[in-house]
């Protein structure tokens, strides 16, 4: 290899290359990139990837960027802000490599301003969390293009119309090469049949030369993307399915170009062109079949968070597409925000982690306004919405909240790995192949053969089962009640050998008509601060004493405080109060008790005043569900409740798998004891008292009852509705999972037989064209028809 070839990009530095520390760089640029990240000691850039960098034009911006300092500029470009933390979108068409993928998640290491940055590679998108009172929206900007990694940054990308604007652009590539392709069949038409004749009078040569000159806008306009492609890939040595696609047609622009010149005879143009089109045509077909049967990729009918609406005075739950501009919405303690609105009662604490990853809590008075995402973590409040909800908003966010575990050897990477040897493969088959018809003399031959293996073989078909078949299923499994964060859930489902359970509100809820209270007798002024307190909360035994005292007026609480496993406290009407364990409020003669029932204990005043005994209603279906998942997995239970219900639920586990009085940490602990024996580990809980074990599991289940507690730790939301449908779910994840791989089988036979046919000659460029889309989009109709065939068992209950 040339030892004069830049360090940062690879380009050759030709014969005065820009010197700095014994390293050869194409141009002064180049050098600055790499002295930027050696001073910032970001070495592992160029240790992920040969010469990963990108040849550096001009460091001088001027005033380029200076519109970004617009305000009305701004608002279009930013998703979030609060304060001085800022988020934003960018995308990047030049990222290529996992060394672009990790300078671009290492941002906040040149400069400190940038606090966050996440790196979406398939759709070439990063999401940056930036403090703007240290770096503005166009230093920020500066700070990419300076290391070439510049954001596409337009109108058009501010007005989201991009999609509508490359449907346009293939459409026009289409009427081209379709208008070539039938001249060119026109002129050639007489040498199909009789060509002797014409070639006699001159006219041969002459349509010859007329369909040769109608190949030049075919190739340079209408097939330039994969010329192009293959061209940037090959340059930044990585390997795709344009490079057999590109020498196919450069193979027979060469050969037809050498014919008509030098041998005057018609050449291949009738196959050039008839095969760019038919390419442009199936491309096209596929975007189009893959739009029809395509699954809802941010699932926005589906979203299964509630809220509750205030209308009259009245509590009513709706879900979050029911949710208009103008509608007063009471926002408990842990829920989410569900929409842009300004706070119109109680004090808000918004914790916006889970949009700008600030675990910082903000406060927010009357009258504030509060962006969609965030969390409330005092209290009730009363919200008026401004915006519309975007749900896709929502999940998004949710999605970008990655998982921690993820399947060993996953489908996704090992089709990875196909892929990028798939194209090497196919090259040395198709040189191999040509090489031997050159062999036996047939030098027409040897160039169809090497053409058609090129163009027949495609492993998009592979690439695609994944994503159609994964969902589809989610997409039934929405319609059922099982909501799915990404695709990846699907697989992880499918590898789960242990299911551990918490009890309440996952496998049972409070019974509200049988509820007694046991202590002294309380004035109505007490219950109705236990009303005010317990509305705050929605822990399942605090909406119970809620809907208990719900005909009791309730009274704005002065402060509240949630203490995840032990309880809530507050001041309510000049009263003190505490609720939840007996440990917490202070009774330590709890200990001698023998509880039968779950219990919540209260304090007024610092002075312990009794319990309520509340029963609990077991799911629907719960003796069926558990039956049915013993046979298949290792069940346990981790409850933070009293073990009174032992005896019941001794016949649902096996022994040794009851623990109660579990705190957070100790089901946290415990995950990670099963993890640690080699279990893979779906953990179901309400996200409230088990959020740490729910992101410590394999894969994290919530139960979502009427009024949501949202909780983006958990990888999968279940209604409440559809518990006993559980085993079910779970089942269906092995039959996507072989759905996946009848299409890889498909996939393989249909290249197997293609190059086969190619190889022997039977095979000409135009039909390898005109099948190439038709396999990718059969294997994808049969993943998507035969799941949705199969998932028709799965109903909502």
């Amino acid at each position: 290899m040339s030892d004069n070839i830049c360090v940062h990009c690879g380009a050759d530095c030709g014969k005065h290359p820009v010197v700095w520390n014994n390293k050869k760089f194409c141009c002064n640029g180049c050098k600055t990139v790499y002295q930027l990240l050696n001073e910032k000691q970001l070495y592992s850039y160029y240790n992920i990837e040969k010469t990963p960098g990108i040849k550096i034009e001009n460091q001088d911006f001027g005033n380029k960027y200076a519109y970004l300092d617009r305000e009305d500029i701004q608002e279009k470009l930013i998703l979030f802000r609060e304060g001085d933390i800022v988020k934003v979108k960018f995308y990047i068409p030049v990222m290529h490599c996992a060394s672009c993928v990790w300078l671009l998640e290492h941002l906040n290491t040149l400069n400190q301003g940038v606090q966050s940055s996440r790196v979406n590679f398939v759709k070439k998108e990063v999401s940056i969390t930036f403090r703007i009172d240290q770096v503005s929206l166009r230093e920020l900007v500066e700070l990419m293009a300076s290391i070439h990694y510049t954001p596409e940054v337009s109108l058009q990308t501010i007005q989201n119309d991009t999609r509508e604007s490359s449907d346009k652009q293939l459409l026009y590539k289409i009427g081209v090469a379709g208008f070539a392709f039938g001249n060119v069949m026109l002129y050639s038409l007489p040498e199909y049949f009789n060509g002797g004749a014409l070639q006699e009078d001159g006219l041969g040569p002459f349509l010859s030369i007329l369909s040769y000159i109608l190949t030049f806008p075919v190739v340079l306009f209408s097939g330039n993307d994969y010329i192009i492609s293959a061209y940037k890939n090959i340059k930044k040595k990585v390997i795709n399915i344009d490079i057999p696609i590109a020498l196919g047609i450069i193979t027979l622009f060469l050969v037809t170009s050498y014919q008509v010149i030098f041998e005057h005879t018609g050449g291949y143009s009738d196959s050039l062109t008839g095969l760019i089109f038919f390419l442009l045509l199936g491309k096209f077909y596929q975007g189009k079949t893959y739009q029809a049967l395509s699954f809802e990729r941010d699932y926005k009918s589906y979203f299964p968070v509630a809220v509750t609406k205030l209308s009259n005075s009245k509590e009513q739950s709706i879900l979050l597409n029911e949710i208009e501009i103008g509608d007063v919405l009471l926002i408990r303690s842990k829920e989410l925000i569900p929409a842009d609105c300004i706070l119109e009662e109680g004090t808000a604490q918004i914790d916006y982690s889970f949009v700008t990853g600030e675990a910082k809590p903000i406060q927010k008075h009357v009258g504030d306004f509060i962006y969609a995402g965030g969390r409330q973590t005092s209290g009730a409040i009363k919200i008026k919405v401004e915006k519309e909800v975007e749900q896709s908003h929502l999940t998004k966010l949710w999605n970008e909240d990655e998982s921690n575990h993820s399947p060993k050897a996953s489908l996704s990477s090992i089709v990875d790995s196909i892929s990028e040897h798939f194209t090497v493969i196919v090259v040395l088959i198709a040189l191999i192949g040509s090489l031997i018809w050159v062999y036996k003399g047939d030098i027409e031959e040897a160039i169809f053969v090497f053409t058609a293996v090129l163009i027949v073989a495609c492993p998009c078909a592979l690439a695609l089962s994944i994503p159609f078949t994964f969902g589809n299923t989610m997409r039934l499994f929405g319609n059922a009640g099982l909501y799915i964060k990404n695709a990846d859930v699907i697989e992880k489902l499918h590898h789960v050998n242990t299911i551990v359970f918490d009890k309440t509100g996952t496998l049972t809820t409070p019974d509200v008509d049988k509820l007694d209270f046991f202590g002294r007798l309380l004035t109505e002024k007490e219950e109705q601060a236990v009303l005010s307190l317990a509305k705050q909360s929605t822990h399942p035994l605090s909406a119970a004493l809620a809907k208990y005292y719900q005909n009791l007026e309730y009274k704005s609480p002065n402060h509240f405080v949630e203490m995840s496993g032990r309880g809530t406290f507050g001041a309510v009407e000049g009263i003190d109060i505490r609720l939840g364990s007996a440990e917490f409020v202070g009774h330590h003669q709890a200990k001698n008790e023998q509880a039968k029932k779950s219990r919540v204990y209260v304090a007024l005043d610092n002075q312990y005043a009794g319990y309520w005994e509340i029963s609990n209603l077991y799911r629907t279906g719960f003796t069926d569900i558990m039956a049915s998942l013993s046979k298949k997995f290792d069940l346990y239970l981790l409850s933070g409740d009293n073990d009174s219900e032992a005896n019941f639920l001794k016949h649902h586990f096996k022994e040794g798998h009851l623990f109660f009085e579990q705190t957070p940490q100790d089901k946290k602990d415990f995950i990670v004891k099963l993890q640690q024996e080699g279990k893979i580990v779906l953990m179901t809980g309400d996200g409230l008292n088990d959020a740490g074990a729910l992101m410590q599991a394999d894969v994290a289940l919530t139960i979502a009852d009427d009024v949501y507690h949202f909780s983006p730790a958990g990888d999968a939301i279940l209604e409440a509705a559809q518990f006993s449908n559980l085993s079910k779910f779970i089942d269906f994840t092995h039959t996507s999972l072989a759905i996946v791989k009848i299409s890889f089988a498909i996939s393989f036979f249909y290249n197997i037989i293609g190059i086969s046919f190619a190889l022997s000659g039977m095979l000409s460029p135009v039909i390898a064209a005109i099948l190439m889309p038709i396999s990718s989009v059969s294997v994808v109709a049969f993943a998507t028809f035969v799941t949705r065939y199969l998932g028709r068992r799965i109903r909502k209950a």
